[in-house]
């Protein structure tokens, strides 16, 4: 009786937890998607998602010098979507570079290479800067550094999730090729089987040994798992991988792929990193000072490099409208994969100059790898990547400045 008894009370928390989980997260997506339509509505340019961060972070601040219970309590109920969203982050990030053979398709491979040399140096001087600037200034202020909080790692990944999620991929890859438009459109059957072989690549990534991951990072083998899925249709179905690429990210509501389901959640994203900030708020009001500065300092490096790299990058004979976004994909893939391996090599040995230094050179693939690894980071990767948005817009709304940066890009 005993230990039925004990089961059933088991079984009861599960359904429980995933009560939690789904209630918890799905007030965050509708948050993000009211926010989304309202600023839509009222033609406002400002992205939705870092206003309901601010909105957010700004809340629980207030609650914690006024009721510190009710802060607490809220971040209680909404720990289990924030995990779900840590556990899973690198994914909502990694559409863009499972379609990167799109954007490089028609850059000859000289320029390519010339290209990839001009990106990796602007990387590690953006990095540089960030970071070094974090040092800096907290060495002038003279503020110790204090410990992180430690910050909970999801949980890894399970044999039966594994076999789940490939049981999902067989099924829906045979579905769809037999029946092509099972679903009503060729990118809705597709989805199921290319949502399958990214979650498959992430998990897989996950497993690998350590030293492995230094130099081949989970995201990139998530990203590499969706191609070949993605080639072994187009192979098998005569129609070539990049169709089949195309079903992965359509851009349309109507009509979604794989790589929109998952970046319909990077507005909750965007959200999440508030609570983050707020478990490591001490430690950002101390070191304030050397936060922003040194993401102002290394917007405005990055405003100047980037309109001199277009300089440069333009002179190739080849270069095309898909440069931009492939440049930009191509900066977040250097940084998805080498940005622990180079912190380590540099000086950067706490999670302020980690964090700063990767948002601010690597962006969102960026944060979404380190903080896979060092979550007592993805605060400090929060606060950069936002801020450097904000920063970038004002510091280019300046007449002087705007002229200027047009005058570098020639």
């Amino acid at each position: 009786m005993g230990s039925e008894g004990s089961a059933t009370s088991m079984d009861i928390q599960r359904v429980l937890g995933v009560l939690h989980l789904v209630v918890s997260l799905g007030i965050i997506l509708a948050m993000d998607k009211f926010l989304e339509k309202a600023f839509v509505f009222a033609a406002i340019k400002f992205p939705s998602a870092l206003f309901g961060m601010f909105c957010i972070f700004t809340i629980l601040m207030i609650l914690d010098s006024k009721v510190p219970v009710a802060a607490t309590s809220l971040m209680y109920f909404f720990e289990p979507a924030l995990m779900f969203i840590h556990r899973w982050l690198p994914l909502f990030y990694v559409p863009s570079l499972v379609v990167l053979p799109l954007a490089v398709k028609d850059i000859p491979a000289a320029s390519g290479v010339k290209i990839c040399f001009i990106i990796v140096g602007g990387w590690l001087a953006s990095l540089s800067v960030a970071g070094f600037t974090a040092i800096a200034v907290r060495k002038i202020v003279k503020t110790e550094m204090m410990v992180a909080e430690p910050m909970a790692k999801p949980a890894p990944f399970s044999p039966f999730e594994v076999w789940t999620w490939s049981g999902i991929f067989l099924i829906s890859f045979a579905a769809a090729y037999f029946y092509p438009t099972v679903l009503g459109t060729s990118a809705r059957t597709c989805l199921p089987f290319l949502l399958a072989s990214t979650v498959l690549g992430y998990m897989i990534g996950s497993r690998l040994p350590s030293n492995v991951k230094k130099v081949f990072h989970p995201v990139i083998c998530c990203a590499l798992s969706a191609d070949l899925a993605a080639l072994a249709f187009g192979y098998l179905s005569g129609s070539g991988i990049n169709p089949v690429l195309g079903y992965y990210l359509t851009n349309v509501s109507y009509n979604p792929g794989a790589g929109d389901v998952l970046m319909g959640f990077l507005g909750s994203v965007i959200f999440s990193f508030a609570f983050s900030m707020f478990k490591q708020r001490k430690l950002v009001k101390r070191h304030a000072a050397e936060i922003f500065t040194s993401v102002i300092v290394s917007t405005i490096f990055t405003l100047y490099s980037t309109c001199s790299h277009r300089t440069i990058v333009s002179l190739f004979e080849g270069a095309n409208s898909s440069l931009t976004a492939a440049a930009v994909v191509l900066t977040g893939l250097v940084g998805a994969n080498f940005v622990q391996p180079m912190l380590d090599k540099l000086p950067f040995r706490d999670p302020i100059a980690r964090g700063i230094a990767t948002a601010s050179s690597a962006h969102g693939l960026g944060t979404a790898a380190l903080s896979a690894k060092e979550p007592e980071a993805l605060p400090f990767c929060a606060i950069a990547y936002a801020l450097t948005g904000i920063f970038g817009s004002l510091i280019c709304s300046i007449p002087a400045v705007r002229q200027s940066l047009l005058t570098v890009a020639g």
